[in-house]
């Protein structure tokens, strides 16, 4: 779920920053280039773990702040394939659960891959799984157990319509069709 990737890149340390040590420097500039951003096929950075090495200083002409070539690490969420994780049920449409991590929120389970025989109860707006003759309704923010079934990240739109949904750059497509999957409360 969490890998650590290591990272070479140039950062540039603006001049109102050449006050602190340059160690806590390039955090703030690492903190604000990377945090909460999706890198293709590497996944969520979540924090910084270490700076590795730090070279340079150079200041190009007409510019006022220094250039550092910094190799550091980074904590990235990156689920794989087959990983059970359990987040909170956000949403129900006809289409499926979103589920929620607490800190990434683009999971869907579609209807597909629900426990069969579900239906979505258009009255409650709640997917209902048909168990023993006995109606399990899947209520929001229930704990969830879930299993990755891909993770996939699409390319940057050019254009947008306005009533597009959000940007995801990261997105993740999950099951609960498989024992000991779903609602944690039904298997407690």
């Amino acid at each position: 779920m969490f890998n650590l990737v290591t990272i070479e890149d140039t950062i540039r340390i603006p001049p109102h920053n050449l006050s602190l040590p340059l160690v806590e420097a390039i955090k703030l500039q690492i903190q604000s280039l990377f945090f909460d951003k999706v890198i293709k096929d590497q996944g969520l950075v979540i924090t910084l773990y270490d700076i590795c090495s730090v070279e340079g200083g150079f200041v190009f002409p007409g510019d006022g702040a220094p250039t550092y070539k910094v190799e550091f690490r980074l904590v990235m969420f990156k689920p794989f394939i087959g990983e059970v994780l359990v987040g909170k049920l956000k949403k129900c449409d006809k289409s499926g659960l979103y589920l929620s991590l607490g800190f990434f929120e683009d999971i869907h389970v579609p209807e597909h891959l629900l426990q069969q025989p579900s239906r979505f109860d258009e009255e409650e707006n709640l997917w209902v799984w048909s168990y023993n003759e006995n109606d399990m309704f899947m209520d929001l923010e229930e704990e969830v157990r879930f299993r990755v079934e891909h993770v996939k990240y699409p390319p940057i739109p050019v254009e947008q319509d306005n009533n597009a949904k959000p940007f995801a750059p990261m997105e993740m497509t999950a099951l609960i069709n498989a024992d000991g999957l779903g609602l944690v409360s039904w298997w407690s």
